[in-house]
């Protein structure tokens, strides 16, 4: 599968990472090629400086008819900016969001984005670990890929480098569009 993630922070990069071992082909983008220094040396994907809310940066990427299009940055605005131009221009098949504020999570729901909520994820786990019923929160996906039961279905260019020289230390990162 075509697997385009936006944000190479830790979610990130570990998704990129598991999805690569997987033998998948992947796609990772981030404003800042240090980032790409959180991916193993042995990253066969693409690591691409960019901005992921730029369509045209996107385009360039082969983000075009992704079979998943994550957006997993640290930013909420960002991560729903980078999922519409996903579902509306470049025709993703499967787009998830991870939002910070389980508050969003309706608002990008009526906008057709899947969203995972790590506050919830995290409530989540810790029922799990307790034994106790799960909470369900807003931002919550279930594994069919809608939300639950209380929300409505989803359907710079600066050189590269990683260092104060401007040399990235994993080879990872190695192209900018």
């Amino acid at each position: 599968m075509k697997i385009v993630v936006v944000g190479c922070g830790r979610v990130g990069a570990s998704a990129a990472e598991a999805y690569d071992q997987g033998g998948h082909d992947v796609v990772i983008l981030d404003i800042s090629t240090a980032a790409f220094d959180r991916l193993p040396s042995a990253f066969g994907g693409r690591a691409i400086r960019g901005d992921g809310t730029d369509k045209d940066v996107l385009k360039r990427a082969g983000a075009e008819g992704a079979d998943i299009f994550l957006a997993l940055t640290e930013g909420d605005n960002r991560n729903v900016m980078a999922a519409q131009l996903a579902i509306e221009v470049l025709g993703a098949a499967r787009v998830i969001a991870k939002i910070n504020d389980p508050l969003r999570a309706k608002a990008y729901a009526e906008l057709g984005i899947a969203t995972l909520c790590r506050t919830g994820l995290m409530v989540a786990a810790i029922d799990s670990y307790l034994g106790l019923t799960p909470t369900t929160l807003p931002g919550m996906l279930a594994p069919t890929g809608t939300h639950d039961d209380h929300h409505e279905p989803v359907g710079e260019s600066a050189p590269i480098g990683g260092s104060a020289s401007g040399a990235s230390t994993n080879p990872a990162a190695r192209q900018e569009v």
